[in-house]
């Protein structure tokens, strides 16, 4: 993965940036597993297909454990980039804000040249 000259330790866009992306806002709203098909494949260098992490999201959301797998991939991102578990947690983002921050994530490894 490049950084695209973005500083380390540093989010490029904040949590609730979704609109600067309306398209990307949208299809996440609809269907959030699908954006986190995406970045989970990204993250996982092609490990993880697309479409397995999509379903496996799905079925994670459907017993209400969606925010476990989003959680763990929004740490994986972090972890990557050194950014801060900023302006809230992981588990808050991922049960709470969940659109909004799989939209940041995607925006982030775009941003990234990811």
């Amino acid at each position: 993965m490049t950084t695209n000259n973005w500083p380390t330790g540093q989010w490029t866009t904040n949590l609730f940036d979704c609109w600067d992306d309306s398209s990307l806002c949208v299809k996440t709203c609809f269907c959030p597993c699908v954006t986190i098909g995406e970045v989970v494949e990204i993250l996982d260098q092609g490990t993880t297909s697309k479409g397995h992490a999509c379903l496996l999201a799905y079925a994670m959301g459907t017993i209400q454990c969606g925010w476990i797998y989003g959680r763990r991939y929004r740490r994986k991102l972090r972890e990557i980039f050194k950014l801060p578990e900023a302006p809230y947690s992981d588990t808050l983002i991922s049960c709470c804000c969940c659109v909004c921050g799989i939209c940041q994530e995607y925006r982030e490894l775009k941003n990234r040249g990811a």
